[in-house]
């Protein structure tokens, strides 16, 4: 409750609960973090343990899947309305082919939520390494597919992925915006999920996060395309110095 009183008094807007190791909490819990959030006008959201893969064998998948689940079912119960998790990895399979499994198993799990009457929004990640399923076009063809389904968008992360510095632009980042209106309509840009920090990376992807003003991430130039997007949502910041560069972040966004 602490953390949702200092968002508060530092006049930021959301908070995402990091359940990334696994997800221990209780229902009394639950309904303390959704009524601090509440009087304090702080948006919730949940990133689900990292050990999530939509793609993993059938041994291993119901496991996957309890702990997404379990992020939804506890994160409704706190206010959350977006559960953000990391889909998984290719296995050195085609991309196509690991949608073919990913995007049945997601959907799957959206259904059983909305038969629970559990509305939450799952939101796959856009990945900072290659052989990571989480590519753009992955978490697209995804939310596409699934109504109940949206990106979250690590713009960070899409720097990285390739390992050579590209997508690093206004105009590239401006481009990612248009893929998303194309895909998914222009609404879905006023309903954005979306990660940022400063990264550094090697010719394999992430490597790690790093403060916005120590690394070559294009923050400026993204702000501007949100900006000429006319978008919306939310930004949670993932760098080192959270406070510190989500102020900035609030920053440039009201002096642009």
């Amino acid at each position: 409750m602490g953390a949702i009183q200092q968002i508060n008094n530092l006049d930021l807007g959301a908070l995402e609960l990091g359940w990334v190791q696994s997800v221990r909490v209780t229902p009394v819990t639950c309904a303390a973090i959704k009524d601090q959030a509440n009087l304090s006008s702080v948006a919730i959201s949940v990133h689900a343990p990292y050990f999530i893969n939509l793609n993993a064998d059938n041994e291993e998948w119901p496991k996957s899947r309890k702990r997404l689940m379990d992020s939804a079912h506890f994160g409704n119960l706190a206010g959350a309305t977006d559960i953000v998790f990391h889909p998984g990895s290719y296995f050195n399979l085609p991309p196509s082919e690991v949608r073919n499994t990913a995007i049945p198993r997601l959907n799957g799990c959206v259904e059983e939520l909305r038969n629970n009457g559990n509305p939450v929004t799952l939101r796959p990640e856009t990945m900072g390494k290659s052989a990571m399923l989480g590519s753009l076009e992955d978490v697209l063809e995804m939310s596409r597919e699934i109504q109940g389904v949206l990106p979250c968008f690590d713009f960070a992360h899409l720097h990285a992925r390739a390992g050579n510095g590209s997508i690093n632009s206004e105009k590239e980042w401006a481009a990612i915006l248009d893929s998303c209106s194309k895909a998914l309509g222009d609404n879905s840009l006023q309903k954005l999920h979306i990660h940022l920090s400063g990264i550094e990376y090697t010719s394999k992807g992430e490597k790690n996060h790093l403060p916005l003003r120590e690394s070559d991430f294009d923050y400026l130039g993204l702000m501007k395309a949100l900006k000429t997007y006319g978008c919306s949502g939310r930004i949670l910041c993932e760098s080192p110095v959270l406070e510190n560069d989500a102020l900035l972040l609030q920053q440039v966004w009201r002096e642009n």
